[in-house]
């Protein structure tokens, strides 16, 4: 039984994700399970304006999904190989001028 019972844990977990995925507008816990943030460090961003974020009646935070992926994807770290290609074609460029 207990066995059941953890599976079906799992199961609505899983659920659970799912649900977020779906929806363009995810409350505060939404937003921490799928940044897998603390509450705690979500709120951080919050009142840091480090995150985007929206108060609409101005007590409750809602995020939209698109926003949080953007803000996700920022500060991209570039591959060494990209780096090198264009250090490369730098040079290259620089040594025709020169």
């Amino acid at each position: 039984m207990e066995e059941i019972l953890k599976r079906l844990k799992i199961i609505e977990e899983h659920v659970l994700d799912q649900n977020v995925i779906l929806k363009n507008v995810l409350n505060f816990s939404e937003t921490a399970r799928y940044l897998e943030l603390s509450h705690s460090h979500l709120y951080k961003l919050t009142s840091s304006g480090s995150i985007p974020f929206y108060k609409p009646n101005g007590k409750k935070i809602y995020f939209n999904r698109g926003e949080l992926d953007e803000w996700l994807q920022r500060n991209r770290q570039e591959p060494s190989d990209d780096i090198e290609k264009r250090a490369a074609d730098y040079l290259v460029t620089k040594g025709r001028r020169g």
